[in-house]
């Protein structure tokens, strides 16, 4: 697998992200400045977490405009795969190329504690290693991750089998107390119609390694390493 990690100014999770892809594939991440605006070759492209541009305005609102962003554009629209985390989905959303919003967090407190996210969807690229209704456990690190949407886009997410992720009690349930930024309808991540492109708010990528406190996350850069094995 061949990808690329996108550096806005502000971002600090992209050597993270490249330690995950590396693990998962055996090969070193392009890291991508964000004037750039060359993607050839590549099969995956990644907008890690972080405070692109010091959150200021709306977070992920001036990354949107960075001139890699039309190349983004082109590379989902070509077929390419892109995952945004954090930040990243911030991004993405901002781009107009995810639906919805990232508001405050309903208690108005930055979180940064572990989360469990249960997966809604096992038939993709992104999530082909994990089953269906599995729970894992992945990191959270953000002051404006309250996902909103109207309820006629929510319900199109739902119609459409969009939703990648919610957040969950370890037994799966959906709780308020399992859902702390107030997303709507416990809503962690997303999935585009195409499913080529997935944003979510939790960092997979800080449990890929024992020695960081588990593996949850690697299921999600293998399965992805394994889709463009070839």
């Amino acid at each position: 697998m061949k990808a690329g990690i996108v550096l806005f100014p502000g971002i600090n999770r992209e050597r993270d992200m490249a330690i995950a892809l590396r693990r998962a594939s055996g090969r070193v991440a392009r890291m991508i400045w964000h004037q750039e605006t060359d993607l050839a070759g590549l099969d995956l492209v990644v907008l890690p977490g972080g405070f692109s541009y010091g959150d200021y305005l709306r977070c992920g609102a001036m990354a949107a405009h960075s001139p890699i962003m039309r190349a983004v554009r082109a590379f989902a629209a070509a077929g390419g795969h892109v995952l945004g985390v954090c930040n990243g989905f911030q991004i993405l959303i901002e781009a107009g190329m995810l639906p919805g919003a990232l508001l405050r967090n309903a208690g108005l407190r930055f979180l940064a504690r572990d989360c469990h996210l249960r997966v809604e969807r096992a038939d993709t690229a992104f999530t082909r290693l994990y089953q269906k209704g599995v729970v894992f456990r992945a990191p959270m690190a953000h002051g404006d991750g309250n996902y909103f949407a109207d309820a006629e886009t929510l319900d199109r997410l739902e119609g459409e089998g969009l939703v990648a992720f919610r957040y969950a009690t370890p037994a799966g349930e959906l709780t308020p107390e399992a859902n702390p930024n107030g997303s709507a309808r416990a809503i962690a991540g997303i999935f585009s119609p195409n499913l080529r492109i997935l944003g979510l708010m939790p960092h997979p990528e800080d449990l890929v390694d024992p020695l960081l406190g588990g593996e949850d996350g690697m299921p999600l850069f293998a399965g992805l390493a394994g889709a463009f094995a070839a």
